[in-house]
């Protein structure tokens, strides 16, 4: 295999079903087969299975989780994991984000509004200096992956090599600092800066957190030391061999592309308001050519303009027939792709390209922007099959898609290393449910447990947190009005014992790892919709798959076919985790994992109405559409009657993506 770049730090060994997981994916790599699953319950150490197979395999890693949360969670694991390894983090850099929107029907325009976050841009530049350098690199990334970047060529062309025993000419490096967007800077530097002295030149990199370099010349301006140091306190941490500075922003274009950017622009603006115009569309041309003619004036004046994405494809001079290029582009061949979640991302891809383009398409027709606009996009879903590479599906309940791809072959992962069972489901009548539910979480806290209770509404949620209150329960809910900071908190209240029962909708979202859970209950088990499928009740009662004492209550009057399905997965987990650990006289025990998350990712959402992100509300929308296809298909009566209800889901849905 040759020299191992890849060194899994671990005090544990395989255990469980991971051993054979590992050995049939890695198999599979070998074999060159291009998508395999990975069916793993919660709590079974998925993310170890992984991190050993990079370590066997020896390859550059993208793995992609649907939530900055989840994708935190990853990136923390695989740096203990992979301590000496190249370990990055892409995520979309904006705290919040609101793309600008044209809603016709109340002839509302709502103008683009984010804030960029600092670290979570600098972790950008930093994981794309790591794949351009090293082939050491794993790279937990969001949605954002599919969105298109700089070339890597372009990347790479702009790069200032440095190297001890050069020349270096202090008025080119100048020259060449300016184009990567640097700055001069003072004391001390601040980040993508420089500071230049005849023998001496300080640069503070933008990908770097904390270390500066520093080029010390002699008379002759040859480079004779090249030094990391601390750029707070000046401390020299270490000579360096060589150094690339990097471009301080993943899309920087030289005065001489904006030039002829700018030509291109004024052509497709003369043409497109000659259109409009023979269309009988006079005031949508005005706006077109007023907006457009003032973006113009901007990046000529400044190189920039607000909206500059929507030039992009001038900018760059990519063929516009192409696919954007993206994170995917920058990973080095024989690399190796993860997606974890996978019933949440793959729809999630899907829905990212139809959801901008058709939020463009409004905006060209109505003279906001240009047809070139649409050019600016994130990668097609046809378009990310075709350049991804060796892939592996991670889920507990995967979709047909991730099956059929893995040519009908999924590996099992359901024994977990620590003994503990899929929870034991029973069913109450709905009208028990309150007395039932009171009853059982009483008996939860005096163990000292916690409790999860799903409901299907935020009034219900608020609802029955209020009850609770006024019964003396130490409670609170969450749903997609509470801020993810807020969230992030009240979880970690509940784990620590100041709360005793967290109330949600769709509790799955939070990545919520509760070892202190031991009971779930599902109010309305029956109600027929995206929140009781299958895949969302079996997801929802492996929340208390961590606790020895887990139980999971469905209340309901009737067994819906996805609760039979569910049923039936969880008595087929549990019956093979018992004659597991019968042959290995393993005792279950509680999972035991520390209360405060190492990263706490800030995302803010500046409307209380929008929801907590639009990765999640793409993948409603999308499962939403493919359930309402499966019921039209159907020819029994009630399924034809369920579809009423669905287009009405769906259309809210629709309706609530424009005001995002």
């Amino acid at each position: 295999m040759g020299q191992e770049i890849f060194l899994l730090h671990s005090k544990n060994a395989p255990a469980g079903d991971q051993p054979e997981a590992i050995a049939k994916l890695i198999a599979g790599i070998e074999e060159g087969k291009t998508h395999q699953t990975l069916q793993g319950v919660t709590g079974s150490g998925k993310t170890f299975t992984m991190a050993n197979i990079i370590h066997r395999l020896q390859r550059p890693t993208l793995i992609l989780a649907h939530n900055k949360t989840l994708a935190a969670q990853l990136y923390h694991e695989m740096l203990a994991f992979f301590p000496k390894n190249a370990v990055e983090y892409f995520v979309s850099y904006y705290d919040y984000y609101q793309p600008e929107v044209y809603i016709p029907g109340s002839n509302r325009f709502i103008r683009k509004d984010s804030a960029i976050n600092a670290q979570l841009e600098r972790l950008r530049l930093s994981t794309t200096k790591a794949l351009i350098e090293r082939k050491d690199v794993i790279v937990v990334a969001s949605v954002s992956s599919v969105y298109g970047l700089g070339s890597p060529d372009d990347y790479r062309a702009l790069q200032i090599p440095l190297q001890p025993g050069e020349r270096l000419n202090l008025t080119t490096l100048e020259n060449q600092l300016a184009k990567l967007h640097y700055e001069p800077g003072g004391e001390p530097l601040s980040r993508g800066s420089y500071r230049i002295s005849p023998h001496k030149v300080d640069i503070f990199p933008a990908d770097s957190e904390k270390d500066a370099i520093v080029v010390m010349l002699d008379n002759t301006q040859t480079i004779t030391q090249l030094l990391r140091v601390d750029n707070a306190t000046g401390e020299i941490l270490g000579d360096l061999e060589h150094y690339h500075v990097s471009p301080k922003t993943l899309y920087s274009t030289s005065p001489e592309q904006i030039a002829r950017a700018c030509k291109a622009i004024e052509a497709e603006l003369e043409q497109r308001t000659a259109e409009l115009s023979r269309n009988h569309q006079v005031a949508e041309a005005a706006r077109l050519y007023e907006r457009t003619t003032r973006d113009l004036e901007m990046l000529r004046l400044q190189g920039y303009c607000g909206g500059i994405e929507n030039y992009a494809s001038y900018l760059t001079g990519r063929d516009p027939s192409l696919p954007p290029t993206t994170l995917m582009d920058y990973l080095p061949k024989g690399g190796l792709l993860f997606i974890d979640e996978s019933h949440v991302m793959v729809p999630q891809i899907h829905a990212m390209y139809k959801g901008d383009q058709s939020r463009k398409d409004t905006l060209i027709d109505y003279g906001f922007r240009l047809p070139s606009a649409k050019f600016n996009r994130p990668l097609a879903f046809e378009e990310f099959e075709k350049i991804k590479p060796q892939t592996i599906f991670v889920s507990a309940t995967p979709g047909d898609y991730e099956v059929k791809r893995s040519g009908g072959v999924v590996i099992d992962q359901v024994i977990r290393p620590t003994g503990l069972l899929d929870p034991e489901i029973e069913i109450v009548p709905l009208a028990q449910t309150q007395e039932d539910l009171l009853r059982r979480i009483r008996i939860c806290i005096e163990r000292k447990e916690r409790v999860l209770v799903t409901t299907l509404s935020k009034q219900s949620a608020e609802a029955l947190y209020q009850r609770y209150t006024e019964e003396g329960i130490s409670c609170q809910y969450i749903h997609s009005d509470v801020k993810t900071e807020d969230r992030v908190e009240i979880i970690r209240q509940l784990r620590r014992g100041e709360l005793d029962v967290l109330i949600g909708i769709n509790l799955l979202r939070e990545g919520l790892d509760i070892p202190e859970a031991s009971l779930v209950a599902i109010l309305e088990a029956d109600h027929a919709g995206f929140l009781r499928s299958t895949e969302a009740l079996i997801q929802i009662i492996g929340r208390a798959a961590r606790n020895a004492n887990g139980k999971a209550v469905l209340y309901a009057d009737k067994i819906t076919p996805a609760m039979k399905s569910a049923m039936d997965e969880s008595n087929r987990r549990r019956v093979k985790q018992i004659a597991y650990n019968k042959a290995h006289q393993l005792q279950p025990k509680s999972s035991n994992r520390t209360i405060d998350p190492t990263i706490n990712v800030h995302i803010e959402n500046k409307d209380p109405s929008m929801c907590a992100t639009l990765e999640e509300l793409c993948h409603r929308i999308t499962h939403t559409e493919r359930e309402l296809f499966r019921l039209c298909s159907e020819k029994d009566a009630q399924k034809r009657a369920d579809t009423d209800a669905l287009r009405q889901e769906l259309d809210a849905l629709y309706r609530q993506y424009i005001f995002m």
